[in-house]
C-alpha cells in the first residue's frame, strides 16, 4: 500500500536515525555528496527541516531559515541532538489523523495542505540518510514505498525547480543491475564523495 506523507515522515525519522546512530564520532567532518557540506552539515540541515515538519504538523508559524553553515544548528553531541529532535517530531506525528493532512497551513513554499508541506521534509529524511551514509563509506537501501513516494512527488515538478544547486544535479546513468535506490540516487545526480579509499 502506498505511503501517506505521515508514513513517509514517520518511517523517515527512524531510517535517518538509524544512520545517525551508526555514524562514528570521528566521521562528522567527512565530506558528503552535498557540495561543500560535511556529514555534520547534512545532519544540521535535516534537523532544521525536521523541526519545520513539526511546525507544519502543529499548524505553527513557519520561520524556516537555513543556518550557514548548516552544522551550526547542531548543539552538543550530534546523536543526542538528533534524538531530541526526532522525539519531538514523533510526538507531533502521534497527534495527527489522516483528515488532518488536508488542513491548510503556511509553509516556506506558500499555503499548502499539511500533507503537501510535510512531503518535502519527509523526502529529506531518506535522501539525506543516503548522503550521510555515503559520507562515512556506507550504503543504505530505501524501502520500495519510499522510492515510489519520492518518484511520485517529483513527477510533476518542473526540472528548473529541482535541477539546481542545493537540490538535484543533472541525472546520471545508473549502473547495470542497479537497485531501485541506486536508480533513484542516479536520477538525483548524486555522487559518492572520494575519501581516498
Amino acid at each position: 500500500m502506498a505511503w501517506t506523507p505521515i508514513d513517509m515522515y514517520s518511517n523517515g525519522l527512524e531510517f535517518f536515525g538509524d544512520v545517525v546512530d551508526s555514524t562514528a564520532a570521528d566521521a562528522w567532518q567527512n565530506a558528503s555528496p552535498c557540495d561543500g557540506w560535511s556529514a555534520l552539515d547534512v545532519l544540521g540541515h535535516v534537523g532544521s527541516a525536521t523541526a519545520m515538519g513539526v511546525r507544519i504538523l502543529r499548524g505553527e508559524e513557519m520561520n524556516f531559515a537555513q543556518q550557514d553553515p548548516p552544522s551550526s544548528a547542531v548543539e552538543g553531541d550530534p546523536r543526542s541532538w538528533w534524538a531530541s529532535l526526532a522525539a519531538t517530531a514523533r510526538d507531533a506525528v502521534a497527534g495527527i489523523s489522516p483528515a488532518d493532512l488536508t488542513r491548510e497551513v503556511d509553509t516556506p513554499m506558500g499555503r499548502r495542505t499539511v500533507g503537501e508541506g510535510l512531503s518535502f521534509p519527509a523526502v529529506d529524511l531518506f535522501i539525506h540518510a543516503w548522503d550521510l551514509a555515503a559520507a562515512t563509506g556506507r550504503s543504505v537501501e530505501f524501502p520500495d514505498e519510499a522510492v515510489e513516494f519520492i518518484r511520485a512527488m517529483f513527477e510533476h515538478v518542473p526540472p528548473e525547480a529541482t535541477r539546481r544547486p542545493g537540490v538535484f544535479a543533472d541525472p546520471l546513468e545508473a549502473p547495470e543491475g542497479a537497485s531501485s535506490t541506486e536508480r533513484l540516487i542516479a536520477w538525483s545526480g548524486r555522487v559518492r564523495p572520494n575519501h581516498g579509499a
